[in-house]
């Protein structure tokens, strides 16, 4: 898959832009253009990528994967089951590999499919803006501590998921002071693999 920052000259120049032109239309400098297109900055937010494809003239899933129309936007977090991959209709997402950090304790990055969520509008969820961007791969085994969706109560959760000394997974949320044992009808859906902080433009 091509990486982002390529990606992102190859639209430009598609647009008829140079770097000055791009960078008055997203709000940057052009300096961060070329540090944008170089790979040199590899974590985008957000807002600034959605102002990148308004700027380039294309929609963000081209932005984000390339010249791949048949595939979806990201997908909406609702906090009501099921979760948004599980919809027939929806489909699956490939993040770029440079836009995905090495997990901890592991010399690679995440190279399976994974869907890119954003909340729908009028749902919250812990450690998640309104308009954040997320990586997450489905998955229902514990892999490394880190952020987790979760079903519980018939609901659907962002946690922070550990392990116990026993094996005992233990969830917190974004404003618990202490992690708790998992309810005997919690599990897990998925792992967010990246977050991108919607920031003010």
């Amino acid at each position: 898959m091509d990486s982002l920052g390529p990606r992102i000259k190859e639209l430009r120049l598609e647009a008829n832009l140079n770097k000055a032109a791009l960078a008055r239309r997203v709000g940057v400098s052009d300096v961060t253009i070329s540090y944008w297109e170089s790979g040199a900055i590899r974590q985008i937010g957000h807002e600034r990528l959605v102002a990148l494809a308004q700027a380039l003239d294309c929609p963000l899933s081209r932005l984000l994967e390339g010249n791949r129309g048949d595939r979806p936007a990201p997908l909406y977090l609702r906090r009501q089951p099921p979760a948004p991959w599980q919809d027939p209709v929806a489909g699956r997402i490939e993040v770029p590999d440079d836009l995905l950090p090495i997990p901890q304790g592991q010399g690679q990055r995440w190279h399976k499919e994974c869907y890119l969520l954003t909340p729908a509008p009028g749902d919250t969820f812990d450690f998640l803006g309104d308009h954040d961007l997320v990586a997450l791969a489905p998955t229902e085994d514990f892999r490394e501590p880190g952020l987790y969706l979760v079903e519980e109560d018939g609901q659907l959760w962002v946690r922070r998921v550990s392990q116990r000394e026993d094996g005992g997974l233990q969830f917190c949320g974004e404003g618990d002071a202490t992690a708790h044992p998992a309810a005997h009808d919690t599990r897990l859906l998925g792992m967010l693999l990246a977050r991108w902080q919607a920031s003010p433009l």
